[in-house]
């Protein structure tokens, strides 16, 4: 079974969100959107757009709880149900709360850090 397959966003939290994501777009350019963050589309070598995007956002503080962390990662997989099962079997702190939506499937593990990691298997064709 393929586990990550690539990194589909990055999220942090601020103290304040607002004035964070406006330094982010005034300094660094990042088009920051109504809800928050950006999405980065893929490019293949040639510079050609390929499927895909990374999410970038600011969000409140303790978006991430149960984690203290002010960062969570979004993984990309290929069969999100599998890999939570496999990852349970190993021993590892699954979260029991899982989504599926528009825009895929989510589900969350607890590193060793106590990190919460997000893993997202996008809707078909994505």
């Amino acid at each position: 079974m393929r586990r990550v397959t690539g990194i589909g966003g990055v999220f942090f939290s601020a103290k304040d969100p607002v004035a964070l994501r406006a330094w982010y777009q005034r300094h660094l350019g990042v088009d920051v959107t109504p809800w928050g963050g950006a999405a980065f589309p893929w490019v293949g070598a040639d510079g050609q757009p390929v499927a895909g995007v990374t999410i970038w956002s600011v969000g409140p503080s303790g978006q991430f709880a149960p984690s203290a962390a002010t960062f969570m990662i979004n993984y990309r997989v290929d069969d999100l149900a599998a890999l939570l099962q496999a990852l349970r079997d190993e021993g590892c702190d699954v979260l029991e709360k899982s989504e599926d939506s528009e825009y895929g499937k989510f589900g969350w593990v607890i590193d060793p850090e106590g990190n919460k990691v997000e893993l997202w298997q996008p809707p078909a064709g994505q």
